[in-house]
């Protein structure tokens, strides 16, 4: 399937399952919750169609590097757009956390095609980090934004497939479960729940959990693809891990 049209169907039918399910979350929402599941929606949109993309070009674990290369770019964003200051902890653990993504894509082979797209996808998720984070405080129904936001993905993707490309659905069982998995785990928690919990973390904290993805890509590419695992991996894991949990060892 074309880049748009997966996520075109990958987002409808998670809006439509999560409206089914969730459906009193929808129906008490107000019109600044309502305008924010857009923004939040269009900005992940964007960093989607950047990662899609990158995915034609680049093996999924060097995209998976690039774009949560997003726990260097928020603290940095944040500096440069609202004058916040990086405390002690988030410059130590960020420090830690890029050294074990450079550590994994070391170790995944460097460079291929697909890098700038994949860069650009984590510049992106880092703005959405930071658009969730502002727009989630506060608010008393963060489920029914990571809704809309789902909504929004689904109704931008698809005017994309129509300009773009040429519509189609999966063709075989192994597709639909791909996109079974896609819609019930990576949208149906991931995307939903986010909203929800930026609601009670910072973004810096937030960008900081982004190196947990290309940790989990490294272990499912050695444990599905049979990839291999080396001292590099290794380093890089215990850098990640490490970045994640000093926060929470001062706190």
């Amino acid at each position: 399937m074309a880049p748009f049209n997966l996520l075109a169907v990958r987002f409808i039918i998670a809006f439509a399952l999560l409206a089914l399910v969730f459906n009193k979350s929808l129906r008490t929402l107000d019109m600044r919750s309502l305008m924010a599941g857009f923004a939040i929606g269009t900005a992940f949109f964007i960093t989607m169609a950047c990662e899609m993309l990158a995915l034609t070009q680049a093996a999924s674990s060097l995209v998976s590097l690039l774009e949560n290369c997003a726990i260097i770019f928020v603290p940095l964003l944040e500096l440069i757009l609202f004058k916040i200051y990086p405390g002690k902890t988030t410059i130590i653990s960020t420090g830690l956390a890029m050294l074990g993504v450079i550590l994994l894509a070391l170790s995944a082979g460097g460079l291929s095609g697909g890098f700038s797209l994949g860069l650009l996808s984590g510049v992106c998720y880092a703005a959405a980090i930071i658009i969730t984070q502002r727009l989630t405080q506060n608010s008393t129904n963060t489920l029914g934004i990571g809704i809309v936001q789902v909504g929004t993905m689904g109704a931008l993707a698809l005017a994309a497939t129509l300009l773009l490309e040429a519509p189609s659905l999966p063709a075989t069982s192994a597709e639909w479960l791909m996109l079974a998995l896609l819609v019930v785990v990576c949208t149906g928690f991931g995307f939903t729940l986010q909203p929800v919990a930026q609601s009670r973390v910072s973004a810096a904290r937030a960008g900081l959990f982004c190196a947990v993805s290309p940790a989990i890509a490294v272990l499912l590419g050695v444990t599905v693809l049979g990839e291999p695992f080396g001292i590099l991996n290794l380093l890089g894991l215990l850098l990640i891990l490490t970045s994640i949990i000093l926060p929470y060892i001062k706190k």
